[in-house]
């Protein structure tokens, strides 16, 4: 079994927890996820059966975006609504307001990691930390915000949209738009919309599986080359099919140029390669050895 399957992550579970679940009903060792999600976000987590692990680092790297809501007025210590309060007061902030702050908020910044996190140091989780009532000095990362917009509001809480890099943590974004705001905020709920080039409509939920039979749950499974249908595709055979598949670089059209998607001639996906000047290298190979 090899493939991708989109998980629609239900609340309340790890990433790792769909991941041991799936091991299970699909009879496979080799499975992971391509992206953590908090346990009580929701939405779209890639996971990868069997030779498909080999481009997880793929989905883990790629652009995502994400609703959630924002409670204005609550701080917690692990900066959404499952933490201990730390401080609260009636905020009255109206949308426009908020709007304006949003857009500060977006381009490139640094984040601060949250201590409720899995990010190591000195070969420590964070979170294990933070748990033991320890904090300690973290260094601010790089990310993107692509995107930010105020899309509604639910249950009294406010609604945005995030379109952001790979590490941005999306807690520690609306703690910080509170901050900027002067009454503090966390967030009340995350549903990931988009992954990998992935959405909602190219998933499928963790109680159905569980509910189908076999067949039906190997018809949930996308195929590996899926990850990479953005770019365009080169057949080769004979002496290119045998340089590639010894990890050699072989010839290609010199009107491709960039990534690219390999096949044998009977259409089975190979690699990702690399065009340039007529020759294409190997990116990554998918093929069995």
């Amino acid at each position: 079994m090899n493939g991708i399957l989109i998980i629609d992550k239900p609340s309340g579970w790890t990433s790792q927890d769909v991941c041991s679940k799936l091991r299970g009903l699909f009879h496979e060792r080799r499975i992971g996820h391509g992206g953590t999600l908090d346990p009580m976000a929701t939405g779209v987590l890639p996971v990868f059966l069997g030779r498909a692990t080999r481009a997880a680092s793929y989905s883990e790297n790629s652009s995502k975006t994400y609703e959630a809501g924002v409670r204005l007025g609550l701080v917690t210590d692990t900066q959404d609504i499952t933490g201990s309060i730390m401080s609260s007061c009636a905020a009255q902030v109206s949308p426009e307001e908020l709007a304006a702050v949003l857009s500060r908020f977006t381009g490139p910044q640094l984040q601060v990691p949250p201590m409720y996190s899995a990010v190591k140091i000195g070969g420590k989780k964070l979170y294990d930390l933070a748990r033991k009532g320890v904090t300690v000095e973290r260094k601010s990362r790089e990310i993107t915000v692509h995107s930010l917009e105020l899309i509604g509001s639910q249950g009294g809480d406010y609604v945005i949209r995030v379109r952001c890099s790979k590490g941005t943590y999306i807690r520690t974004l609306i703690n910080d738009i509170g901050q900027a705001l002067g009454c503090g905020a966390c967030m009340s709920s995350l549903r990931r919309t988009q992954a990998a080039g992935y959405t909602l409509a190219d998933s499928v939920s963790l109680l159905t599986l569980i509910e189908e039979d076999e067949d039906r749950r190997r018809g949930h499974v996308l195929p590996l080359d899926s990850m990479f249908r953005m770019h365009p595709s080169v057949n080769v055979s004979d002496r290119a099919l045998t340089l590639a598949k010894c990890g050699n670089p072989f010839p290609c059209s010199p009107e491709l140029s960039g990534p690219v998607r390999v096949y044998d001639e009977g259409g089975n996906f190979l690699l990702l390669g690399s065009c340039a000047d007529g020759v294409c290298t190997t990116v990554k190979n998918f093929f069995e050895v």
